[in-house]
């Protein structure tokens, strides 16, 4: 029931360029890209995590599933939610060993064992929408509640504790664990990059735009917080973005410039090779620490990259794989870029 293939695309431009900059990690990337289309039609595969016994866990958004694919991307399973009309989103290994993820139109955390089991939490607020997830560093699973303007935390018991945003109608989108203890999340609609500590402490950074977007956010190898800012169409507004930012933990911004063109930028992450990637139409970004951008095309045709991970699952990179896996929802496939030892 599973296909799976192999494609080597624009081999000699992206094994020649990323070469350039390997010698820290001691990973480079061969230029493979190797898919799994998925056999059930209209999944949606959105966003994935790395179990720690190699096991890929990804959120099914249109299937209202979690799937999951051993190693080297064979034996897929996927495992139905007990509720229609779910769409879960992201989802982010647990202190618990278990997989948790959000559903966005559920209004509820979810979590899942390694056996497949699924169990759900209600969220308190009505309608939040609550989207990125992360594992924080007092062991419980943080989460934005997109419409409901609170950052969430859920016990691996499932206790529920909510924290009110001070910007009115901040709009947060993405979270991730930040190597300072805290949790760090975008605000789209007010412009701003947010921390929480786990106390439930929150102070907010404006970026230098009014209009920038910001999306997802991951912690990079540098000691910042890296994230993508928006462009196009986004919930009802229309962000300037198409950049990289990355914001020191004093709350200093930089911002990156994409190559123009195209539709928005996703999701972000740290590769094997600890720069920092990004997910834009049918390409992988890859961003060098002093802020150079280069994308390379991942499919022959038209394709769509959404969710990417090597491992580190919105946590400080300490746990990164030899791959760097992604979505396309667009062709109801996972694939993943594959990095060798230099």
């Amino acid at each position: 029931m599973r296909s799976t293939g192999k494609s080597r695309l624009a081999m000699l431009a992206i094994a020649t360029t990323i070469n350039c900059f390997a010698a820290e990690s001691g990973m480079q990337a061969n230029g493979e890209v190797h898919e799994i289309v998925l056999p059930l039609e209209n999944a949606g595969p959105t966003t994935l995590a790395i179990a720690p016994d190699g096991d890929v866990w990804f959120t099914l958004g249109t299937g209202n599933a979690i799937g999951r694919v051993e190693a080297d991307g064979s034996n897929f399973r996927h495992y139905p939610l007990p509720n229609e009309n779910s769409s879960p989103r992201i989802i982010a290994l647990g202190a618990d060993g278990n997989m948790w993820f959000s559903e966005h139109t559920g209004n509820r955390m979810g979590r899942i064992t390694p056996n497949g089991e699924i169990a759900e939490f209600d969220i308190p607020t009505p309608d939040s929408q609550p989207r990125a997830i992360a594992l924080g560093s007092d062991g419980n699973i943080w989460f934005g509640e997109f419409t409901g303007n609170r950052i969430g935390r859920i016990t691996p018991a499932g206790d529920i504790t909510e924290f009110e945003i001070p910007t009115a109608d901040s709009g947060p989108r993405a979270l991730s664990a930040g190597p300072d203890g805290n949790i760090w999340f975008s605000e789209f609609r007010s412009s701003r990059i947010g921390r929480i500590t786990p106390a439930g402490e929150i102070t907010e950074f404006d970026l230098p735009r009014p209009n920038a977007g910001p999306g997802d956010i991951t912690a990079g190898a540098d000691g910042a917080m890296w994230f993508v800012e928006l462009s196009g169409t986004m919930d009802g507004l229309q962000p300037d973005g198409n950049r990289v930012g990355r914001i020191t933990m004093d709350g200093q911004v930089t911002e990156y410039a994409m190559p123009p063109g195209g539709n928005s930028p996703i999701n972000i992450a740290v590769g094997p090779d600890r720069n920092i990637w990004y997910t834009k139409d049918a390409t992988l970004g890859r961003v060098t620490g002093d802020g150079t951008i280069t994308e390379f095309p991942v499919a022959p045709g038209a394709a769509r990259t959404v969710g990417l991970t090597a491992g580190s699952d919105r946590q400080p990179p300490d746990r990164l794989i030899d791959r760097l896996w992604f979505t396309d929802p667009l062709n109801n496939r996972i694939a993943w870029l594959e990095f060798d030892t230099e």
